[in-house]
């Protein structure tokens, strides 16, 4: 069990970080707007997703790597709030979803930790 949850992490994390050259735009959308130079935080955030997931794969790295995602999940939360407030102010019928999405990192995060040692 253990094992199939960790390449579901892995996977997760790398289709997630591909995601952020595919589709920009969803991610700049919600960058807040106190932070600066916001297509390359997409970009670098994108890039850390991809190597961190593929580091959770392999042993010797598994435990870099998990807190590694550990703390990009904290770091991107900022985000996670903006989408929220942006769906709010909006209206947008999707609300729920983003308001769902802040106990998920909380999820996410526990998943991540699951994995150091």
């Amino acid at each position: 069990m253990k094992t199939a949850s960790l390449y579901i992490m892995a996977i997760f994390y790398i289709v997630a970080g591909f995601n952020h050259f595919i589709r920009p735009g969803f991610y700049l959308k919600i960058m807040p707007p106190w932070l600066h130079y916001h297509l390359q935080i997409v970009l670098v955030s994108g890039i850390l997703e991809i190597i961190l997931g593929v580091l959770l794969l392999f042993e010797p790295t598994r435990n870099f790597a998990a807190w590694g995602i550990f703390a990009l999940l904290i770091a991107i939360f900022p985000a996670n709030i903006q989408m929220m407030l942006n769906f709010k102010n909006t209206h947008n019928h999707y609300l729920w979803v983003a308001i769902l999405r802040l106990p998920l990192q909380l999820v996410l995060i526990r998943w991540a930790w699951l994995f150091t040692n």
